[in-house]
């Protein structure tokens, strides 16, 4: 189990963010003007321990697995999918690879498990450098059981997920990252995503069950009974670890474990959409202290994101109808952020502009 997991996190710089506060009290504008952005620059103070933040560095780590739960058809796209994105990542042709690319990021992709081969694996290679991302081959197994049928995770498993999200982490500390992004990828994963929420938030299935890869009317039904089903077989799942061992994937349990792990070692977190923002959750039912080193990136289209928001109290940075998840909204969010960085650390004070304050 990764420390992260059970051990305290480190506060915030409360110093530096009074500072950072006062700085901004100071700068030419009415106190306030700049709103969400002078918040966000102050919480990047505290949370870098500097009190001009800087997001230049960013790391994107993005994680991919099957789900055993696809057997119950539950998903437009077919499992092979998976597989043949991860390909796209590191190729570049994926949406978070553009936006790695244009914000000079790093991105990496951990393989924990896909039903399909991947090239790289075939060749027995452990991890491969391509054009525009690294891949890490950290199986843990072909698929996650179906929940339906019983957990969808042995404890073994399970915790090689958390350690898998660890070690991201740790390669973002080692690079002296600014900011982490986790993103996901794996087919079936709105539904494990949707039945971890309702199982921790204690709520019916039906309001957190959307449209995924694009299910509508008797489909979506459908996909809303599945996770009913899941939820009434493990419904004495209460504690964070039952709840992911029962419902989760990979890619969720190794999510949460790297914002943890990103928060132990002092950095800033970017959480993504739906099936983030939910990994989100679970890590801040283990460690409420997590909370403080989140940022939010956007809200997503998926049905149930904003019921998780509302959850953790979180407020977006964005709302552009997307919910196509690998991280890429958070990365889109990443322009906001080192544009409050930049008007924190930029701008004058009225004594520096020679500006009359009003007092």
């Amino acid at each position: 189990m990764p420390t992260c997991w059970t051990d305290p996190l480190p506060p915030l710089d409360e110093n530096t963010r009074r500072l950072a506060s006062e700085r901004q009290q100071q700068l030419t504008k009415p106190p306030g003007s700049l709103g969400r952005l002078e918040q966000a620059a102050i919480q990047l103070s505290g949370q870098q321990g500097r009190v001009n933040p800087v997001i230049a560095q960013v790391a994107i780590s993005v994680f991919a697995a099957d789900h055993g739960v696809c057997e119950e058809d539950i998903s437009a796209f077919p499992q092979t999918v998976t597989a043949q994105m991860i390909d796209n990542f590191v190729q570049g042709g994926a949406a978070i690879s553009v936006m790695a690319q244009q914000l000079n990021a790093v991105l990496e992709v951990i393989n924990l498990g896909t039903v399909a081969d991947l090239a790289a694996q075939r060749s027995g290679q452990k991890s491969t450098d391509q054009a525009h991302g690294h891949i890490h081959h950290e199986i843990i197994a072909p698929t996650t059981a179906n929940f339906t049928q019983g957990p969808a995770m042995t404890e073994t498993q399970l915790i090689q997920a958390l350690q898998s999200g660890d070690r991201a982490a740790a390669r973002a500390a080692e690079m002296k990252a600014d900011l982490f992004i986790a993103g996901e990828m794996g087919i079936g994963n709105t539904t494990s995503a949707a039945a971890v929420a309702a199982a921790v938030l204690q709520q019916p299935a039906a309001p957190l069950v959307g449209a995924g890869t694009g299910l509508m009317g008797a489909a979506l039904q459908h996909k809303i009974s599945v996770v009913e089903r899941g939820l009434t077989r493990h419904a004495q799942a209460r504690t964070p670890l039952s709840i992911l061992a029962a419902l989760g994937g990979f890619e969720i349990a190794a999510i949460a474990s790297a914002y943890l792990g990103a928060a132990s070692r002092r950095i800033p977190v970017l959480v993504d959409g739906f099936i983030a923002t939910v990994a989100a959750l679970i890590a801040v039912r283990q460690q409420p202290e997590l909370l403080h080193w989140l940022h939010f990136g956007h809200r997503s289209q998926e049905q149930g994101h904003q019921q998780v928001l509302t959850a953790l109290n979180a407020h977006p940075l964005l709302d552009l109808e997307m919910r196509l998840g690998e991280g890429s909204g958070a990365a889109i969010a990443v322009s906001l952020l080192q544009s409050a960085c930049a008007l924190h650390n930029g701008m004058a004070t009225f004594a520096e502009a020679h500006v009359d304050d009003g007092q």
